[in-house]
């Protein structure tokens, strides 16, 4: 019979080897070799195998029971098409702080709150202290059940006892299985946890939602494996200092992954958002050079997002560039394209840049946006009040067409901005806005350093 080894496991790839080494051969991500007992797979079963259900037509599919059952919080209902799917298994992330437990506890006291049974397993904190949380948010509902456990073995017999509809676990990496050798959190540990609720969660028809811990890079920690056991990927962004948090759907099998939940933290719990455009400009400043409002899209959801940036004289060799929530690569090649195409020099400045509010504005859109700030801060002229600013921008200075234009002008227009400047290749705008079209970056720089005027948009 054969023996159980000592292994050494890659805790980001799962490459196993047999020796340690500073250095994984497989993926060579340094200091990530751990070890653990690898137990070998025992002799395979020749009986033969009792098929307990036969293929059928696709057509002739039953459908009943797996229909998305509301949770009553409705921006994380709305994320994922309605609410938790019946044998369905979700893996909720985010960093540290953000409230990933406080909005799983409100999604299972209002669950509780329906008539259902939820199970709440704590593996991270002790049921007194979830009391504690569920006073504050006021969450004491009679069909809200808690314990703190991290086996999976007494998790799975609590599941039985209790027969609960819904079953959170708080969190994946914190849970394990006796039976193997491994720490809690190794690739191994989270690895076969994970299946073992889902394998749990599809035969008892239950939906389950796992927590799961995130890297500083903001990817979820563990197997890669642990996204493609469940069926939805949900990420809880936000930062700390601000209110604001934003909860979307990195994979979701049961539907689509374009809506975006937008909720704000405060001393009552997650609270949902009505205009999130709203909030974020709330106390912006009129006439400040620097600042421009750009239309993102989140989802399918439009939001102004006010982008500021301060460019200032340096005496260092190096000089500063300091960004956030922006994306720092392309923040980089917008100033070399500045410099480059359009004769705004800030290679001896200092540069900081950011997205009001706590939010992450990402995406190609805001390239023009994030220009003009620049430009704004270099020649210390403020935009207008009422302007919005759209555009893509290529490293040839050209401007390029973004998605969804009419949805973003459609937004700016409802919060009262009249105007805006877009790529060329832009469709007509709805009523109520006027547009100006630019080509190049130096039209823009242009019409900046003259300032727009009512009489140039049409």
């Amino acid at each position: 019979m054969a023996r159980a080894r000592t292994v050494f496991r890659c805790q980001s790839c799962g490459a196993a080897s047999l020796k340690w080494t500073g250095r994984c051969p497989t993926c060579e991500e340094w200091n990530t070799l751990e070890e653990e007992i690898d137990a070998p797979a025992g002799a395979r079963d020749s009986a033969p195998v009792s098929l307990k259900e036969h293929a059928v037509p696709i057509a002739d599919v039953v459908m009943v029971g797996f229909e998305a059952t509301g949770t009553g919080v409705g921006e994380f209902d709305r994320v994922l098409g309605g609410g938790l799917v019946p044998g369905s298994v979700t893996l909720l992330g985010g960093e540290p702080g953000i409230g990933k437990s406080t909005l799983l506890l409100q999604v299972a006291a209002a669950v509780a709150a329906r008539g259902s049974t939820v199970l709440y397993v704590s593996a991270e904190e002790s049921a007194q202290q979830v009391r504690l949380r569920a006073e504050r948010l006021d969450a004491l509902e009679p069909g809200l059940l808690v314990i703190a456990e991290s086996s999976v073995p007494a998790i799975a017999a609590h599941v039985a006892e209790v027969a609960p509809d819904l079953l959170i676990v708080d969190s994946i990496q914190t849970v394990h299985d006796p039976d193997l050798g491994s720490a809690p959190g190794s690739v191994t540990q989270v690895r076969e946890s994970a299946a073992r609720l889902v394998t749990i969660a599809k035969a008892r028809g239950m939906a389950c939602v796992l927590v799961g811990h995130v890297t500083k890079d903001g990817a979820l920690a563990g197997p890669r494996v642990l996204e493609h056991l469940v069926d939805t990927v949900l990420a809880f962004e936000g930062d700390r200092h601000h209110g604001l948090r934003l909860l979307r759907a990195v994979k979701h099998r049961f539907g689509p992954t374009a809506e975006l939940g937008v909720l704000e933290m405060g001393s009552a719990g997650l609270l949902p958002v009505a205009d999130p455009s709203g909030l974020l400009l709330a106390d912006r400043r009129p006439g400040v050079s620097g600042s421009v409002v750009v239309p993102c899209i989140e989802g399918r959801r439009p939001l102004l997002v006010e982008v500021q940036a301060l460019v200032s004289a340096s005496t260092l060799p190096a000089p500063r560039r300091s960004v956030q929530g922006l994306e720092g690569g392309r923040v980089a090649m917008i100033l070399a394209v500045l410099t480059q195409r359009a004769g705004v020099g800030v290679a001896s400045s200092d540069v900081y840049a950011l997205a009001v509010g706590g939010v992450r504005a990402t995406e190609p859109a805001a390239d023009l946006g994030i220009a003009f700030a620049v430009v704004s801060s270099v020649l210390d002229v403020p935009l207008p009040d009422d302007l919005v600013v759209i555009g893509e921008l290529g490293l040839t200075g050209e401007l390029r067409q973004v998605a969804s234009v009419d949805q973003r002008l459609r937004e700016a227009q409802r919060l009262g901005f009249t105007r805006a400047i877009v790529p060329s290749s832009s469709p007509t705008p709805p009523p109520g806005i006027s547009i100006e079209r630019v080509g190049t970056l130096v039209e823009a720089v242009r019409i900046l350093r003259a300032g727009p005027s009512p009489a140039t948009l049409a």
